[in-house]
């Protein structure tokens, strides 16, 4: 892989009460990826000696998100501008589709909400909160209670059901709640680490741990839909694969040939998924091993705010795509066999083969839908993604050119 290009940071900053005081000269952080705010925050306190809080995204250079040069909106907690504060002439309208968070006072309210969970629990934080990340998905603090690590979340309405899927899948390997509250939830860390470099028995653990949880879960659909889990189910699938084919202009004239006929054998191909015997149910959304936190011995699945309710092996194209080549197959697998043995008689392999094009097509309804909800300014984050996935989603009906 290329290197990401370095990103170049501009901040306009704001007193906590919403005053402009004009933008910061542009300087560089150590991380790439614009949703980071933690590099942000270092880079103004040791360049500028200032205590800054990003609020939101207002420019990119460039058309992806990482790198280049970037303008973030940011609280200070200063009255007067600083030295060496330059004039910024843009314009700094409301959205309807903006975050909490990404207004002035914001992060504050969050904070303060996490501090009464913290008192509720007899435990006062003892260092200045941390801010991690900050972009239209959520708001992320790392705080310190005493000798404890806790992260504060919050997210937007069409991922505010994290906290209640997680409450409902307490005792499973799933993160506990010190505090849920709507759409922001308070976590204690997780000992062990991310797991990005899982070797393959982590990887099979962590296949295991998500085939339990669906097993289980396949007799709650209604419970889960009823908590605001999105509805993947085979008739709403179809309709929103129409749309979001319908409503991506960029295609080629060929991928767009290809998607109207899989759209059009749609009926056909859920019509055979369900021959296959596997059924619907919890769907993590997101699930790679960078969304799981644990050991060599024990692990918890992470980021439940993309899970919806759909064919189980819905969750299983991405997993497969982040592996190492030697893994794929024994990962693949251990899948159906899990399966076979949760639900004898059922098909796996053809129900993955089948159900291929159509989880890349949910990846283009999912970042359709981000795009739908949330403000202008945000979108470069998303922008490309609902044409790349139809393009994969074509790719993939052209290289199975029957239905299995």
């Amino acid at each position: 892989m290329l290197p990401h290009p370095p990103r170049v940071v501009r901040l306009v900053l704001l007193t906590t009460s919403g005053e402009l005081l004009g933008a910061l000269p542009p300087y560089p952080v150590a991380t790439p990826w614009w949703q980071d705010a933690h590099a942000v925050v270092q880079g103004a306190r040791e360049r500028f000696g200032l205590q800054v809080t990003v609020l939101r995204m207002l420019a990119a250079e460039l058309p992806a998100p990482q790198g280049g040069a970037v303008t973030y909106l940011a609280e200070a907690e200063i009255d007067a501008p600083p030295p060496g504060v330059e004039p910024w002439r843009g314009a700094l309208d409301d959205h309807p589709l903006r975050q909490p968070w990404a207004r002035p006072g914001g992060p504050d309210d969050d904070l303060a909400w996490a501090d009464a969970v913290l008192r509720d629990r007899g435990l006062t934080r003892t260092a200045p909160a941390e801010q991690m990340r900050s972009w239209n998905l959520s708001s992320l603090w790392r705080l310190r209670a005493g000798d404890q690590t806790v992260w504060l979340k919050h997210v937007p309405p069409f991922l505010g059901h994290e906290g209640a899927v997680i409450r409902r899948l307490a005792g499973g390997p799933v993160p506990a709640l010190l505090g849920h509250d709507g759409r922001r939830i308070l976590m204690p860390e997780i000992p062990g680490e991310d797991l990005y470099e899982a070797d393959l028995p982590v990887r099979e653990r962590l296949v295991s741990l998500l085939v339990g949880l669906q097993r289980d879960a396949s007799r709650k659909v209604d419970e889960l839909l009823s908590l605001g889990l999105p509805d993947w189910r085979a008739p709403a699938m179809t309709r929103l694969i129409a749309d979001v084919v319908t409503r991506t202009p960029d295609l080629s004239a060929g991928d767009r040939a290809t998607l109207d006929s899989f759209v059009d054998g749609l009926p056909e191909r859920f019509a055979r998924l369900a021959e296959a015997g596997l059924p619907d149910t919890l769907v993590h959304g997101d699930f790679h091993v960078g969304n799981a936190r644990g050991d060599a011995t024990s692990a918890v699945l992470l980021d439940w705010g993309d899970s919806g309710v759909g064919h189980p092996l819905l969750d299983q194209p991405a997993f497969l795509d982040g592996a190492p080549p030697g893994a794929v197959e024994p990962l693949r697998s251990l899948w159906s066999r899990a399966w076979r043995a949760a639900i004898p008689g059922s098909d796996p392999e053809r129900a993955a083969e089948l159900l291929a094009p159509v989880a890349a097509a949910r990846q283009a309804i999912i970042y359709r839908k981000f795009l739908d909800n949330i403000e202008p300014s945000e979108h470069p984050y998303h922008a490309r993604d609902p044409v790349a996935w139809l393009a994969r989603t074509a790719a993939v009906v052209r290289s199975r050119r029957t239905l299995p």
